[in-house]
């Protein structure tokens, strides 16, 4: 299986049927499969992995949601249905090593589904890149474009407070010599985008602001130009505000990957 820019994206059924096993499995996710934006996300960290040889593979088809929004919402009858589905499939494939781009794949994976026999080494993307950097796989060149420039970096809560993953993303902007202002909301004490738990399938209940507009305000008092994610369910929501304050041609929401792909350095 290859994308439109010729990255080679192998599936565990093709590996299998070589009788070859990667690296890791690269678990998509809804969002990196089907939202036209997060679709851009998926393929800038097909591009690093590429760059940085590793071997890797996808379910392909195989894949479905893990079935975080379905036990958020409360249905947990159809939670357990999807994640039963997911673990036949992985534990058929003898997976030992998951990476994902997405916080709420990640937390239901790696926290969730060992309950239902499901036992994984998962990684979300920020760790996995500084982990390449760190082997000296993935090298940065010093003098890029993103040199300088001011980031701010949005937490996500499924990846922050609920796993405690708050300094890679942040190692990896600083990794870019960008200038990294925080949000006076940050790390554990960070403002949720108003997604999570479901909420980003329904409209919000009334009230004075909506929380992503809230949030969105908070980033642009830091002066920075790019705001920074590693979600993409927080990627909709700060987009949505940046748009909502039509700033949508000075203010840029990327996430973590998209930074290291899109620098002069890659």
């Amino acid at each position: 299986m290859e994308n439109k820019h010729s990255y080679t994206i192998p599936t565990m059924a093709e590996l299998a049927r070589e009788g070859k096993a990667p690296e890791v499995l690269l678990w998509i996710g809804c969002a990196g499969s089907y939202d036209e934006r997060y679709k851009k996300v998926t393929g800038a960290f097909v591009k690093i992995l590429n760059i940085a040889n590793v071997d890797f593979a996808v379910l392909g088809e195989e894949e479905t949601c893990t079935g975080d929004p379905a036990r958020r919402a409360g249905n947990e009858f159809l939670f357990q249905m999807q994640a039963a589905a997911n673990i036949r499939v992985l534990n058929a494939y003898s997976i030992k090593k998951i990476v994902t781009a997405c916080p709420h794949c990640y937390n239901t994976i790696k926290n969730e589904y060992p309950d239902l026999g499901g036992n994984y080494e998962v990684v979300h993307h920020s760790e996995f890149l500084n982990q390449l950097i760190k082997d000296g796989r993935l090298i940065m060149d010093d003098d890029h474009d993103l040199k300088n420039s001011k980031v701010t970096y949005h937490d996500s809560c499924y990846l922050g407070r609920a796993n405690q993953v708050y300094e890679a993303p942040r190692r990896l902007i600083e990794t870019l010599r960008a200038d990294l202002v925080e949000m006076n909301r940050n790390r554990q004490n960070g403002l949720c985008c108003g997604a999570g738990g479901a909420q980003m399938f329904k409209e919000p209940e009334k009230g004075n602001k909506d929380i992503n507009i809230e949030r969105t305000e908070e980033a642009l008092e830091t002066g920075a130009g790019i705001i920074a994610s590693a979600c993409p369910f927080c990627m909709t929501m700060l987009s949505d505000g940046i748009k909502n304050k039509e700033r949508e041609d000075d203010v840029k929401v990327l996430d973590i990957a998209e930074l290291i792909a899109n620098s002069k350095s890659l």
